[in-house]
């Protein structure tokens, strides 16, 4: 059977980010409309709350392929072959361990609350036996009807199947698995940052 990709982007975070993004841009023309010259001074505080909010609600990103997983986090992407894998947890987050460290998922965060108190055992049918703890035991996280679970159980899935059929054998590349700054969203930020204090406190 021919592998397919997923890619998972969390819709509530892209209408946030969204409705964010409109109401600091109605803020913006607000703000030029009745003052030109005070809006130079104070529109920097606006611009800043709407490139973090596209940079915390709508980036966040994974996406499974063929020779690896992909994470696109706020301010940095990591692409992780399948090799370097070597648990896949979702206590706070879903989080991927590998042979470097632990990678956050950001786009999927443990369900809250009030969801894991709407959970039964049919959520968690088919869960894989990775992800159980000591006793058997599974998180809320990890049932298949949160994003966070659904989403490991998919990548669990396939490591496993290729650890199984022996992919593995070979070892790691360890030039393969990547880590991507995102340095034009760290600077804007930083940028927009100082401007805000200039605008405000001088």
């Amino acid at each position: 059977m021919a592998f397919q990709e997923v890619s998972y982007r969390p819709a509530f975070g892209r209408t946030l980010a969204v409705s964010t993004v409109v109401v600091c841009a109605f803020g913006v023309i607000a703000l030029f409309w009745g003052d030109a010259a005070s809006a130079i001074r104070y529109v920097w505080p606006i611009i800043l709350v709407a490139v973090v909010a596209w940079a915390l609600f709508w980036r966040p990103s994974l996406r499974m392929q063929e020779h690896g997983v992909t994470v696109v986090n706020v301010f940095r992407t990591f692409f992780i072959p399948w090799p370097a894998i070597r648990a896949i947890d979702t206590r706070y987050s879903l989080t991927i361990h590998t042979s470097r460290g632990k990678v956050p998922v950001w786009a999927t965060p443990a369900p809250g609350r009030h969801r894991a108190f709407g959970l039964s055992a049919k959520d968690f049918e088919g869960v894989g036996t990775s992800a159980r703890g000591e006793h058997e035991s599974l998180r809320p996280s990890d049932a298949l009807s949160t994003p966070s679970g659904n989403l490991a159980q998919a990548i669990r899935g396939h490591w496993e199947s290729l650890s199984a059929a022996g992919a593995f054998a070979r070892g790691e590349d360890p030039e393969a698995q990547t880590v991507t700054w995102h340095y034009g969203t760290i600077t804007a930020i930083a940028v927009l940052a100082a401007a805000t204090a200039i605008g405000l406190l001088v």
